[in-house]
C-alpha cells in the first residue's frame, strides 16, 4: 500500500539528489560531524524556517523552536538545547528570533483562548503585563509589533541569565546572545539591538533596549517594568 505521504518522500529524494549533484560528498561530510557556529531559538510557525531565512545549509545552524519563541528556566527542553549548543558544540552566537504576526503573541495581546497552549503562553502574558505601559497607548498594529519585539528582548534576557550562559562567560567562552524579529511580509530580519556578550552588560543592554519603547505620557516605570 502506497504511503499517503509518498509525495513528500519523492520530494525528499529529489532534494537529496539535487544537493549531492550541486555539492558532491555533501551528505558524507555532514554525517561525519556537526560544527555549527549558531543556535537559532525561534517560533514553531511553519512560515519561519531557520536555515532558509539566514541562507545557511543543513549543519550550519543548530535549531530549537517552540510556540512564541519562549525561553524559561523551568523548560528543560530549551535549557538542554542551549547547554548542548554552548558546552558541546561551542556555538559562538545564539539568536532568539521572533516574528511579526506571531499567533501566540497576538492571542495573548487580544485575549483569545487557543487551548492547552494558553498555559505556555502565560509566559508571554507576563511580558505583556510587565510592559503594558509601553503597549496600551499604541494603535493596534503597533501594539502587535511591539509585543513581538519586547517578547524577544525578554527571552534574550532569560537566555543570558541562564546558568549555561553565566558559566560559559565565567570561564571566558566567547558566545553572544542576539535578539531578532522576522518580517513575514518582506522576509527581512530586524536586529533589535539587544546583543549580550558577557555577564556585566546584561542588565544595561536589557534596560536600554526596553527604553526604546516609550511609555504613555504621564506614566512612570514600575519595579516590574525593568525586572532584570
Amino acid at each position: 500500500m502506497a504511503s499517503k505521504l509518498q509525495h513528500l518522500i519523492d520530494k525528499n529524494r529529489e532534494w537529496a539528489e539535487r544537493v549531492e549533484l550541486e555539492t558532491p560528498g555533501f551528505f558524507k561530510k555532514l554525517a561525519a560531524q556537526q560544527s555549527p557556529k549558531y543556535l537559532w531559538i525561534g517560533c514553531s510557525d511553519s512560515r519561519v524556517p531557520a536555515n532558509q531565512v539566514i541562507g545557511l545549509a543543513p549543519g550550519e545552524v543548530f535549531v530549537h523552536r517552540n510556540v512564541a519563541n519562549v525561553v524559561v528556566h523551568s523548560d528543560l527542553n530549551a535549557l538542554s538545547v542551549i547547554q548542548f549548543a554552548v558546552d558541546v558544540l561551542k556555538v559562538e552566537h545564539i539568536m532568539v528570533v521572533g516574528h511579526y504576526g506571531c499567533g501566540g503573541v497576538l492571542a495573548v495581546l487580544h485575549e483569545k483562548r487557543v487551548g492547552l497552549a494558553d498555559n505556555w503562553l502565560r509566559h508571554v502574558q507576563d511580558v505583556k503585563m510587565r510592559h503594558r505601559g509601553r503597549l496600551m497607548h499604541l494603535c493596534n498594529q503597533e501594539q502587535e509589533d511591539t509585543l513581538c519585539e519586547v517578547n524577544v528582548i525578554e527571552q534574550v534576557g532569560n537566555v543570558a541569565q541562564s546558568n549555561v550562559l553565566q558559566d560559559a562567560w565565567a570561564r571566558g567562552q566567547a558566545v553572544s546572545v542576539h535578539g531578532w524579529c522576522y518580517g513575514l511580509k518582506d522576509g527581512h530580519v530586524k536586529d533589535l539591538g539587544v546583543t549580550m556578550s558577557n555577564s556585566e552588560e546584561v542588565v544595561d543592554v536589557f534596560r536600554n533596549a526596553i527604553k526604546r519603547y516609550p511609555r504613555a505620557p504621564g506614566e512612570t516605570a514600575t519595579s516590574t517594568d525593568l525586572h532584570l
